[in-house]
């Protein structure tokens, strides 16, 4: 007796159709962003199309965001009267330095916080920690007398220690290492041999590499802008960083804004780069911190 089989065919499920709400809220959403992105766009291409008008025409009504004629006349100016690449090389430099440094004593600083134990480790955590609710300025003069004091006052170290190691990035590495290492494979890079620094350079900067570029970014903009510590620390004009230097362009009496605009146009160029170059990272990190968190 044969038996036959007989093969059941399933139609193709339907998408659900979305109802009016969901796509009203969906709409007023997009709506929303499109909004908070010509907020933050519109500045920037102001700025970019002021820097190649011609100083009559940058205020002129109605206003444009076409130059009509487009000069180079600004970016000549600036470059040739003002020191500009002397400010831009003290900021990349001691920016990037501090970068470098700041990421990895940070490193450091957040692993002994979340895998080792040591006398007075809480209390060295929570005030640590507690040092997030200080303002800057209020250590400002403290940290002044310090560094002129100890006769380290030349600008190109004086701008990276403020920078070397900041409260939020130890509390960043200490949460992500927390979460993303276990202590089983710390324990077997020891057991095979390796050193403490050993484990620390071969096992545990790699697996933080989003967290570190995510960290890398935030010191490098909080160095690249800084406004306050360069304006107390640095009096000659050739050692200005570009914050200073396009500050004393717009604080001039006639307010060249000729010079201000395409100054603020090419200082935003390494910015720009450093989001492009760790935008990987950067969005890892961020995702991760927000999964694990």
């Amino acid at each position: 007796m044969s038996t036959t089989a007989t093969d059941t065919v399933t139609a193709p499920s339907r998408p659900r159709p979305v109802d009016a709400p969901a796509r009203a809220r969906r709409g007023l959403l997009y709506l929303t962003l499109t909004a908070l992105l010509v907020v933050f766009i519109f500045p920037m291409l102001w700025a970019l199309s002021g820097s190649f008008k011609q100083r009559g025409d940058i205020f002129a009504t109605p206003p444009s965001l076409i130059p009509d004629p487009a000069t180079l006349e600004n970016y000549q100016n600036l470059l040739g009267t003002q020191p500009f690449w002397s400010w831009f090389g003290i900021s990349i430099g001691t920016a990037g330095i501090a970068t470098v440094v700041s990421v990895f004593v940070c490193a450091m600083a957040g692993y002994g916080f979340a895998k080792f134990r040591f006398r007075g480790k809480r209390i060295l955590f929570a005030v640590m920690f507690s040092s997030l609710s200080v303002p800057f300025a209020v250590i400002l003069i403290p940290l002044f007398i310090l560094v002129v004091k100890s006769g380290l006052a030349n600008p190109w170290f004086a701008l990276i220690v403020p920078w070397v190691a900041p409260a939020f990035g130890i509390f960043m590495m200490q949460q992500f290492i927390v979460q993303a290492i276990p202590d089983e494979l710390l324990e077997s890079a020891r057991i095979d041999g390796a050193t403490e620094f050993g484990t620390f350079r071969r096992v545990v900067l790699p697996l933080l590499r989003p967290s570190l570029g995510a960290l890398g970014v935030w010191s490098f903009l909080q160095s690249y802008n800084s406004f306050l510590w360069p304006l107390v620390i640095i009096s000659d004009t050739e050692q200005f960083t570009l914050p200073l230097g396009l500050n004393i362009l717009y604080a001039s009496e006639n307010r060249s804004f000729d010079l201000v605009l395409p100054g603020a146009v090419l200082a935003s160029i390494p910015t720009i780069l450093v989001f492009i170059l760790l935008r990987k990272q950067l969005l890892e990190g961020l995702v991760a911190g927000a999964v694990k968190g």
